[in-house]
């Protein structure tokens, strides 16, 4: 099979190709990921309508003259630095270009339910016997083996099942009680970036000095799995204590004062992680006898002594505004914040300074908004190469890669194959 050419970006992971079969959010974060990094990752989509959220929306994104597109802004998170080819993989025909690139490729992602790809055979078994190198990411609910492995997985209900709902939201007994998400589908990011670092363990194994066999492997990343190992400190406390966490509304279990206090104008934070930090609020509040008292000298008694520190806490914070709490608090070193939306966020100097919103021009004429990439390499920064694409953008120039003409291109889009 013809090799497919490689675009060096410059990147760390500029001599790696990503095949990317996976939708949504997990995969295509994970891919993303990749793509920031140097790598030159081919997306797959279905002909016609392509990555589910391409129409989850609105917000649109707008083109040159303001109006809205059919993109929404849900694909424009996940999307960057990626090139759209749309391949029917239920034909015999596209099935053999998928082969074709994977066979071109360092590693495939995918999120089909199990064994969805095996009647295509596009399953980890049939491309690693045509290019044992490849490092093959299958990303499911509920993992390749289990009770739950047929069963499609979703964040929200990851959330439910995982015990994240469970120590998230309103306590019992109190206004609003009930179980909460996290306003983000954070089951799919972070699974997302354990197969970021699962793809970089498996691609250094593979390409280690003097490693025999430089063969790629299979990975087998569940949501609820994923989920269930970032409760950290609960899932921890639960295993220790034997006794199941509750909710606690934006209190900590483990650390007290940690939550928000109501402020004159609004509310704050406060993160007080240690008994000295605690004692300079204290100060700072105009009560220096709270860090002296021995149910809150500290921080275990706190905890014990929770019911009664809080409420003292609260009559105190409303009696200035949130502005006022900061410039007093930032001065002691104690640890506080405004609660912003996210209009504060981007307009936060320091959030510009960072700058972590861009533009970058896009095949609709407009200008797509991006969030930047948090990670900062001296040596090899993150590159921003390509807004996300519009479906099929880069179906032509791929093909070619491949080694079709303009006329096998041209067929296989009569056929409605790609």
């Amino acid at each position: 099979m013809p090799t497919v050419s490689r675009a060096n970006s410059g990147g760390a992971l500029s001599h790696l190709r990503v095949l990317d079969l996976s939708r949504v959010l997990a995969g295509p974060w994970a891919s993303q990921l990749l793509a920031d990094l140097g790598a030159d990752v081919i997306k797959v989509e279905r002909p016609g309508c392509g990555d589910d959220t391409r129409g989850w929306g609105p917000p649109w994104l707008a083109d040159g003259d303001g109006q809205a597109t059919r993109e929404a802004a849900y694909f424009l998170c996940t999307n960057r630095n990626k090139r759209s080819l749309t391949v029917d993989i239920t034909r015999r025909e596209g099935q053999e270009i998928v082969r074709r690139l994977a066979c071109n490729s360092d590693v495939l992602i995918e999120n089909f339910k199990v064994g969805g790809l095996a009647a295509y055979g596009l399953d980890q078994h049939s491309l690693r016997v045509l290019n044992p190198k490849l490092v093959y990411c299958s990303i499911t609910g509920f993992g390749q083996q289990g009770p739950y492995a047929e069963r499609a997985g979703y964040d929200f209900l990851i959330q439910g099942m995982g015990g994240l709902m469970s120590v998230t939201g309103t306590p019992d007994g109190e206004p609003g009680a009930g179980p909460q998400k996290v306003g983000v589908a954070l089951t799919d990011i972070l699974t997302g970036l354990y197969a970021g670092n699962a793809i970089l363990a498996a691609l250094a194994y593979r390409d280690r000095d003097g490693f025999r066999s430089g063969d790629g492997q299979h990975i087998d990343l569940a949501l609820l799995d994923v989920q269930i190992a970032c409760l950290a400190n609960q899932a921890m406390n639960y295993l220790v204590s034997g006794t199941a966490p509750r909710r606690m509304g934006n209190a900590h279990p483990n650390i007290v004062p940690y939550q928000d206090f109501p402020t004159a104008d609004g509310d704050m934070i406060l993160a007080i992680g240690n008994d000295g930090q605690f004692a300079r609020f204290c100060a700072v509040a105009g009560h220096p006898e709270w860090a002296g008292d021995e149910r809150f000298s500290s921080n275990a008694a706190r905890v014990r002594h929770r019911q009664a520190l809080i409420p003292l806490l609260r009559q105190n914070t409303v009696l200035r505004t949130t502005g006022e709490w900061m410039a007093a608090l930032e001065q002691a070193a104690v640890p506080c914040g405004p609660i912003n939306d996210l209009a504060a966020v981007f307009a936060d100097p320091h959030v510009v300074a960072r700058a972590m919103r861009l533009d970058m021009p896009h095949a609709s004429g407009g200008s797509a908004p991006q969030v930047a990439n948090p990670i900062h390499l001296s040596a090899t920064p993150v590159g921003y190469r390509k807004a996300p694409p519009a479906l099929g953008e880069d179906s032509v120039t791929v093909l070619r890669e491949l080694g079709h003409s303009d006329t096998q291109i041209a067929a296989l889009r009569q056929a409605g194959i790609v």
